[in-house]
């Protein structure tokens, strides 16, 4: 989701968005948000975290804390933890509300950076 309100809002910028351990196809119910939103993101596909993207980042965003004890501590002055809740077994009310507080954040995001 940020990485498409992002890539949707910026005049500049290019988001990425990548998993430690990615799912292998973007939820139906993110889809359907998403596309209630204005974004179609149904041929998004999840995509790994490499090192290159790690390296090319500007800022890194972590929405798991978990991750980012894994992270390693090159990266440390790249990274802004957003501790937003995971969508697994939510429902779609629950999933809208995350939708919006992901929207205001990279809009936030946006607004610091351009």
């Amino acid at each position: 989701m940020a990485e498409a309100f992002f890539n949707y809002l910026s005049k500049t910028g290019k988001a990425i968005s990548a998993g430690a351990t990615p799912d292998k196809k973007i939820h139906p119910w993110t889809i359907k948000v998403m596309k209630e939103a204005g974004i179609d993101i149904s041929q998004q596909k999840p995509k790994p975290l490499t090192d290159e993207i790690l390296r090319k980042a500007d800022r890194i965003i972590i929405m798991d804390s978990e991750l980012s004890k894994n992270m390693p501590p090159k990266y440390s002055p790249k990274l802004v933890e957003w501790r937003i809740k995971k969508l697994l077994e939510k429902l779609i009310e629950r999933i809208r509300k995350i939708r919006d507080q992901i929207k205001k954040r990279v809009k936030r995001l946006i607004k610091e950076i351009e």
